[in-house]
């Protein structure tokens, strides 16, 4: 069983903006963080998670993930994105990112939690500082992904 703390954070919405992920398995942890110029809140809510389930070994993983997103929760708890996919992402904002998204979770079994962020649980204040610091470091990353939709509006 494998545990996927994750969260996003901007630094104004847009803005510049980072993710942090915490991953937990038996005696084994691994934190990931990166932060990028110009994204949005739910864009590194998102990459967090996918960026998580992408560093994992083994496919088939039973992974749990903690969240405090509830757009990523819900997308996929309420079965929203599949939707979406089927309309492939018209009029929906990210598809970048969730096409990314659902082909690294159809390789695991990925279940969601979300949780009340900022209530001071351990991995999710951890996840929370973590993508804080990326979006105010140095070096930040081009989201190319978000720039090409902001010039191409959403139909």
């Amino acid at each position: 069983m494998i545990e996927l703390f994750t969260d996003g954070s901007s630094r104004g919405n847009p803005g510049p903006g980072g993710y942090g992920v915490v991953l937990k398995s038996g005696s084994h942890r691994k934190e990931i963080s990166a932060g990028f110029l110009l994204t949005t809140n739910n864009r590194m809510e998102l990459l967090a998670v996918i960026v998580g389930l992408e560093a994992l070994k083994r496919p088939g993983s039973l992974v749990t993930v903690y969240s405090d997103s509830s757009y990523v929760c819900d997308a996929v708890n309420k079965g929203w994105v599949f939707g979406w996919e089927k309309k492939l992402f018209a009029k929906k904002k990210n598809p970048d990112l969730w096409i990314r998204f659902l082909k690294i979770y159809r390789i695991h079994k990925v279940k969601f939690v979300w949780i009340k962020g900022h209530a001071g649980h351990p991995e999710n204040e951890r996840c929370d500082a973590l993508a804080v610091e990326a979006a105010l470091g140095q070096n930040l990353i081009k989201d190319s992904g978000y720039e090409q939709e902001v010039q191409t509006p959403v139909l």
